[in-house]
């Protein structure tokens, strides 16, 4: 019999996925010249009280639901609310997401986690608690890379969540400015090329850096 309930439901994650990334070049190639920062306002002020929750539930679906992309979500955060309230919203959105995805691991197990995450589950997460630590931490500096996964795999590693939420928190303010920060400013038209450089520059910097932390070799044999 063939699981066929599955299919639907990634189909979906994987709709939601292309649709943010297609507004999210859209707009970076300023293909929506009738939107501007009054524009945002108007949704802002139309939302009230809801706007900030609905960033938040969105941030934490994008953790919890491995494919659908974080990065545009804060920067709609940035263009809404502005460099410090929007990073805000983002970063708790992604401690309530990572903590969601941190206790389904450890409760309902690696078999879930690989039926939902396949082979990016299999990260194998070893170490002294200061090393787990500093890991999840490390992988926290990348903005415009997914951290789902990892929190999946902590969940599944010998991490206390204490430090999880500590690890993830301290990892996430930067990257949660920082989106935020370009979101408002690339609204605002005030955003300098030189900063999309440095972004850029810094994502190809870390992200070996990370892959070497976190993508181990599935050494069996390695007694912990």
């Amino acid at each position: 019999m063939r699981s066929g309930n599955t299919h639907p439901r990634h189909l979906g994650l994987v709709l939601i996925a292309v649709l943010a990334a297609l507004l999210t070049g859209m707009w970076a190639l300023d293909y929506w010249p009738n939107i501007t920062r009054e524009t945002i306002e108007g949704w802002v002020d139309g939302a009230g009280p809801w706007g900030p929750l609905l960033i938040v539930l969105l941030m934490m679906g994008s953790i919890v639901a491995s494919p659908i992309p974080s990065a545009p979500i804060a920067l709609v955060s940035g263009v809404a609310y502005g460099h410090m309230e929007g990073a805000i919203y983002v970063a708790i959105g992604s401690e309530l997401g990572a903590l969601s995805a941190f206790i389904i691991a450890r409760y309902l197990g690696r078999v879930y986690v690989e039926r939902w995450l396949g082979n990016k589950a299999a990260y194998g997460l070893l170490g002294s608690q200061n090393l787990l630590t500093l890991t999840v931490f490390a992988s926290r500096l990348l903005p415009f890379i997914s951290f789902d996964a990892m929190s999946y795999a902590a969940g599944l590693s010998r991490l206390h969540l204490w430090r999880f939420l500590i690890a993830t928190l301290a990892g996430i303010l930067p990257a949660s400015f920082l989106l935020a920060h370009i979101g408002a400013e690339a609204m605002s038209g005030s955003f300098d090329a030189a900063e999309w450089v440095i972004v850029g520059l810094g994502v190809m910097t870390a992200t070996p850096l990370i892959l070497v932390a976190i993508l181990r070799p599935s050494g069996r044999n390695k007694a912990s």
